[in-house]
């Protein structure tokens, strides 16, 4: 009997080390902020996770102005100075949402040998960012069925593209959050802010020979999802096939609309990743 218990307190020790071992960095789509993961972020530090959520340039708490940021470098430089900062020997799980998997992207092409996993939430998945006309359509979200949802910035002028957009406020829930509590929305429509699509549009990157495809990448579809169709997340996963594709029953958002589905399925991928680590 004493014994059972030895073995069985021992293996409670490992996993809790394997959870501290365990290190996810989730990065947000355009206009939110690292508050937006607030619920998987309480559930995985509740067992023991080491999570960091990332600001990128003028998102969040960081209070740089959308129309001043105008490439694609800039807007990521947290995320890359993160990882740059990060020890030769940890790697992460990399989880991206929206236009977050742009960023999570970059990363594996600059950060290969840093990152366990790229996990791709509703997101944008394309190898090489925004090449051609076809990366733009597959990548870039249409909400014209919905009529005039933006409000848009010109920080170049009115002559120039629009260097900043974000949903308007009665659009929001309809098309980001219409599965999601109330109180999620009610939350986001406090905090978020304009994106910079001017430097989002302009991802590009280059490839330095297969570095990228050392990374396994996980997609998670969202099958009631009015920003990224499920259309555009299929032609993506054609084009640059994922390792593993799970599904969730959820619209845009699902660490609002199913956060205990979308933390069981990266704990999920954790634990099949963990022979990467």
């Amino acid at each position: 009997m004493g014994e059972e218990v030895t073995m069985t307190s021992m293996a409670g020790r490992e996993i809790a080390a394997d959870r501290k071992k365990t290190h996810f960095v989730l990065v947000h789509g355009i206009g939110g902020g690292a508050w937006c993961w607030y619920k998987i972020r309480c559930l995985m530090e509740n067992c023991g996770y080491k999570v960091s959520c990332i600001d990128l340039k003028g998102a969040g708490n960081d209070r740089s102005d959308a129309d001043s940021i105008l490439s694609f470098d800039d807007y990521n430089r947290p995320l890359l100075d993160f990882m740059s900062a990060l020890p030769d020997n940890e790697k992460v799980i990399l989880v991206g949402h929206s236009a977050g998997g742009l960023s999570v992207t970059q990363a594996t092409h600059k950060f290969p040998n840093k990152i366990r996993l790229a996990v791709y939430v509703a997101a944008t998945m394309l190898k090489s960012g925004y090449l051609t006309d076809q990366d733009v359509k597959d990548g870039v979200p249409d909400l014209s069925q919905f009529g005039d949802v933006y409000e848009l910035g010109f920080g170049l002028g009115a002559e120039q593209p629009p260097t900043s957009a974000i949903v308007k406020k009665e659009f929001q829930r309809k098309i980001i959050y219409q599965m999601s509590p109330q109180e999620d929305s009610t939350l986001a429509a406090m905090l978020l802010r304009p994106g910079p699509i001017l430097a989002l549009m302009s991802a590009r990157f280059k490839e330095e020979g297969d570095s990228v495809e050392k990374v396994g990448r996980v997609y998670v579809r969202t099958m009631h999802d009015n920003v990224i169709k499920p259309e555009q997340q299929e032609a993506m996963l054609k084009k640059w096939p994922a390792s593993h594709v799970h599904v969730l029953d959820s619209d845009h958002s699902p660490f609002f609309s199913a956060p205990f589905s979308l933390f069981g399925l990266l704990l999920k991928v954790a634990a099949t990743s963990a022979g990467c680590n």
